[in-house]
């Protein structure tokens, strides 16, 4: 019986030790952007349909495109209600990043809202208040 016990100690130390031991691997943190989307308009009366998209890229490539669910103007929060979307990209902290929104009306076109994050900034927010 003191066998079994000995081997039943050996055995949880050694779970105990492993379970504990945590190895650190490096890490990018990436660059976070949070884009933020509001109106302070009164757009109650706007029922026409409004397709948001946000993204991020570089000089040369998009590395973050996503578009929203397609909403009525009416529908867009005001600044105490607004829309916030985070987005952490990795590998892309010595260049200068572009990030925005582009948006579609119905029947009237395109437009977009577009911003700059500087090489080694780690959060950029995308503050967009529709108009």
């Amino acid at each position: 019986m003191n066998k079994f016990s000995i081997r039943i100690l050996a055995a949880l130390t050694i779970v105990t030790i492993m379970v504990s031991c945590k190895k650190d691997y490096p890490s990018s943190s990436g660059r976070k952007f949070r884009f933020q989307l509001y109106t302070n308009q009164d757009f109650s009366d706007n029922t026409s349909l409004i397709n948001f998209s946000v993204f991020i890229r570089t000089a040369n490539r998009t590395i973050f495109d996503s578009v929203l669910a397609p909403m009525q103007i009416k529908d867009i929060p005001d600044a105490a209600n607004k829309l916030i979307f985070e987005k952490t990209v990795t590998g892309n902290d010595n260049v200068d990043l572009a990030a925005g929104f582009r948006y579609e009306i119905q029947d009237v076109g395109i437009s977009w809202y577009i911003d700059t994050s500087k090489a080694g900034n780690p959060l950029k927010i995308i503050d967009f208040a529709f108009q």
